[in-house]
Order: C-alpha cells, then sequence, then structure tokens
C-alpha cells in the first residue's frame, strides 16, 4: 500500500506564490474551503461563483499577491477546461443522442422483456449502468425515473426494490467512471492514465454496485415501503418516434469509447513499446477525444438516423446537448483554478511536509478529505476537484496503478452521505415522493454503502497491484 514518506518531497515542488508559513496556510485553506461552503450552503450562490471567490479569498488570507493569485486562478481554469471540456462536451452529445433517439428506452424495454420476478434488481443496475456511463447523473435520473415507475408499478414491486438498485448504478458510473466530469478532473489533476483508471473503476465498480443496489435494496425496501407516486410518471422520449435504434446497435455504440480505451491500455501493458506502430495507433484510436469524438459521429448514424433523424433534427440535438452542459463546465473550470491556486500557494508541498512522519496511507487521506468536503458542500463534482488539488502532490512517487487507485479513493469520497445540501438528494426525495427521513435511509444510505465499499476496494487493491 502507498504511504506518504520521505522520498515523495524529491518531487519537484512548484514555486509558492507565497512565503507564508505552514500555520498560515493551514489556516488559509481552512477559510478558503469555508468560504466556499458558506457561499453554496448559507448564501445559495452558484458554486461557479463561489469556487471563483473562494479561490481569491484562499489566495488573500495565504498573503499572495491578488494579481498573483488571479494569475494562478485563471490559468488553472484555462488549463482544466483544455484537458477535460471537450471530453465533457463530447460526453453531452452521445448523451442527449441516446435519450433523444429512443436508443435509452430500447435498451430499457428489452432488458425489461427478459427479465422478471428476482431478476428485476438486477435488470436494473444493468440498465442504469450501461445508460449511466455517457450520461451526467441528473441526465439519468430523468431518463431512468419512469422506468422505476413504471416497473414497480406494473410488477407490483416495491418502490425501492426497484429505485435503489437504478440509482446505485447511475451513481458509481458518476463517481468512478470516465468520461464522468468528475473522474476526468481528478485524473487530470494527479496526472493518471485515463485508460488504467477505466480498467480499475470496472473492477471496482461491479462489486460495489451490486452491494449497494440489489443487496442494500432488500433491506431499504423494508425500511421505507412506499408505492410509486403516479404523478410522477412523465413522457418517455420514445413516445414520440416512429422508430427506433435496434438493442445492438445501441450498446455498442455506447460501449465503443470504453472499448477503445481499455484497449489502448491494454496494448500499453502488453507491447510496451511506444516505438511500436500498433501501440502507437492505439494511442491514437483510444484515447479519451477521439474515442468519445468516434462513438458520437457512429452515434449520428446508429442512433439518429436509425430513429429517422434528419440532418436538421440531428443539428437540432447536437446545439440543445450543449446548453445544459455550460454550468458544468464552468463549475469544473473554477475547481480546476482553485485547485491551481491551492498548489501555487504551497499547500501540496506543505501536506507533503506534515505527512511525512504519518502512517495514514495516502489513499485514505484522499479519500477522507474528497469525505469532508463532499458532506460540507454537497457537490460530489466539487468535492473531487478540491481534493484533486490538494492531494496532487502525493502523486508523484506513485506508480501508474497507485495514481489511478487515488483518483478512485477520491472518487469514493466524493460519494459519501448525499444530505440536504446536495441537490441530488431533493431530486430524488421529488420523483420517488419521499419524505426528508426517506430520503436519507435510503438514498443517504446508499450512497454512503458506495463511498465506504469503493474505498475499502480501493485500499484492498493497493496491497495486491
Amino acid at each position: 500500500m502507498t504511504h506518504l514518506s520521505v522520498e515523495m518531497l524529491a518531487a519537484d515542488p512548484v514555486e509558492p506564490i507565497t512565503s507564508a508559513g505552514h500555520a498560515q496556510l493551514g489556516i488559509a485553506v481552512l477559510a478558503g474551503i469555508a468560504v466556499i461552503v458558506l457561499l453554496i450552503t448559507k448564501f445559495k450562490l452558484h458554486a461557479f461563483l463561489a469556487l471563483t471567490i473562494g479561490s481569491l479569498a484562499l489566495g488573500a488570507f495565504a498573503g499572495a499577491p491578488l494579481d498573483k493569485a488571479i494569475a494562478s486562478f485563471t490559468t488553472g481554469l484555462g488549463s482544466t477546461v483544455a484537458g477535460v471540456g471537450v471530453l465533457i462536451a463530447l460526453g453531452a452529445i452521445l448523451g442527449k443522442l441516446l435519450a433523444d433517439s429512443g436508443g435509452a428506452d430500447q435498451i430499457v424495454d428489452t432488458i425489461l422483456a427478459r427479465a422478471g420476478g428476482r431478476a428485476m434488481p438486477w435488470a436494473m443496475v444493468l440498465i442504469a449502468s450501461v445508460i449511466g456511463l455517457p450520461l451526467f447523473f441528473e441526465v439519468g435520473i430523468v431518463l431512468l425515473i419512469p422506468v422505476v415507475l413504471m416497473v414497480a408499478k406494473r410488477g407490483n414491486y416495491s418502490l425501492m426494490r426497484i429505485g435503489i438498485p437504478a440509482l446505485a448504478g447511475l451513481s458509481v458510473m458518476h463517481g468512478l467512471i470516465p468520461p464522468h466530469p468528475g473522474p476526468l478532473v481528478a485524473i487530470d489533476a494527479v496526472d493518471a492514465n485515463l485508460g488504467v483508471t477505466l480498467a480499475l473503476g470496472v473492477l471496482v465498480a461491479i462489486p460495489t454496485v451490486i452491494i449497494a443496489g440489489p443487496l442494500f435494496a432488500k433491506v431499504a425496501a423494508r425500511w421505507v415501503d412506499v408505492p410509486a407516486p403516479e404523478k410522477m410518471i412523465p413522457q418517455r422520449p420514445s413516445e414520440d418516434l416512429d422508430k427506433r435504434p435496434g438493442f445492438g446497435a445501441t450498446v455498442a455504440t455506447v460501449l465503443l469509447p470504453v472499448v477503445l480505451m481499455l484497449a489502448k491500455a491494454l496494448v500499453d501493458i502488453v507491447v510496451d513499446d511506444p516505438e511500436t506502430t500498433v501501440q502507437r495507433v492505439f494511442d491514437v484510436i483510444g484515447s479519451p477525444l477521439i474515442a468519445l469524438l468516434a462513438a458520437v459521429i457512429v452515434g449520428m448514424f446508429t442512433l439518429g438516423r436509425a430513429a429517422g433523424f434528419t440532418k436538421d433534427r440531428l443539428s437540432t440535438t447536437v446545439e440543445k446537448s450543449l446548453a445544459p452542459i455550460a454550468g458544468v463546465l464552468m463549475i469544473v473550470g473554477a475547481g480546476g483554478g482553485f485547485k491551481t491556486t491551492l498548489i501555487d500557494i504551497g499547500v501540496g508541498q506543505m501536506i507533503l511536509d506534515f505527512s511525512k512522519d504519518w502512517s495514514i496511507p495516502a489513499l485514505l487521506l484522499a479519500w477522507l478529505i474528497a469525505v469532508a468536503i463532499r458532506l460540507a458542500t454537497g457537490s460530489a463534482t466539487v468535492a473531487t476537484i478540491s481534493a484533486a488539488g490538494l492531494v496532487a502532490p502525493l502523486a508523484a512517487d506513485m506508480s501508474t496503478s497507485h495514481t489511478a487507485l487515488l483518483v478512485l479513493a477520491i472518487g469514493a469520497g466524493s460519494l459519501f452521505f448525499s444530505h440536504v445540501n446536495d441537490a441530488g438528494f431533493w431530486l430524488v426525495k421529488e420523483y420517488f415522493g419521499l419524505d426528508v427521513g426517506q430520503t436519507i435511509k435510503t438514498w443517504s444510505v446508499m450512497e454512503t454503502i458506495i463511498s465506504v465499499v469503493a474505498g475499502g476496494l480501493v485500499l484492498l487493491l493497493s496491497l495486491v497491484i
């Protein structure tokens, strides 16, 4: 297991923009995070503005010249958006194509037609995990809620028995698997290998989603036994379509970027010679940009054209997919600015200096930091970005696999105990017709199980790889 060590200090630290001592830096970090938390929770300020103001406050508290603090923030914002902005946009286009073409409904209906009885919760996990790969969490919930409610009503199932597995599938994908924004930003921050992170993320995700989904659903259904609220069943996208894409073509399109990125990771391990033609080819087709771009272009034919979309309809679908992600992009960018400000004022080196005598594993420290920020801000993305900025220096001497595990530890911590300051909490509460107490006993506990199980699996993996 990778522990914090004196050797890590050998890594070249960034020249800090302030000469503040450790005590002042520690206070500055706490004050900066407190400003962000206060602005988001008390004043209901948008996370982009809160992170921007918090970053400037952090620099000011640390005694850094304001012009240098601004430069750090804007540099970090620019590099983060440059690193992950296009990927988030491509993921949004693919997700919109999947939803509007009826491809998501086709996956759902095909799997449900072959599942029944005790297999239904497992079918819901499978559906949510496949659909959740290219979709943002909120979009996935809106797509899956009609299915959850209809299945629960028609099959006379407990709402929690069907709903919890679906939510678990979506949440695990959101926290652990790229190309979701949180994992992508963490990969960028700690310079992890995307293919290896994806492979290990899938390895951690499978047992995690089984425990937090179908297995916990049995318990949740006993704790909270509620019927599906009929008034919340919205129309499904494919109800207005004359035809839908085929099941096989839809699944192949969704999985295409994952297969290409995993293939690159596999070739990197097996061939391990950057000069060979095979590795160079897979380095290109397995890069996140090309993998997602290929899936989008293929999806225009296998999803859009298969659903009878005209060229104008395809163009409109792409256009509509980009508008909702503007807020996500700005939050991610501002988080990158906050991360860079943290590093530039010398916080990374401070953590290394303090932790060289600790016996706490680096992966556990990353998980704990993400948990603390998640509990305070309610945002998994903000927790991931901030924690990645704080622990990025720990990755300096880590192996490729342990750097990937560091990303997963942060992602796992960012999902811990969703409560009243999390938008996802209220989304689940309203759609499922629950009260606050019922939402905590189901959704919040499920999120905590995901966080703890995934964090534990990451620590176990670090012992054997």
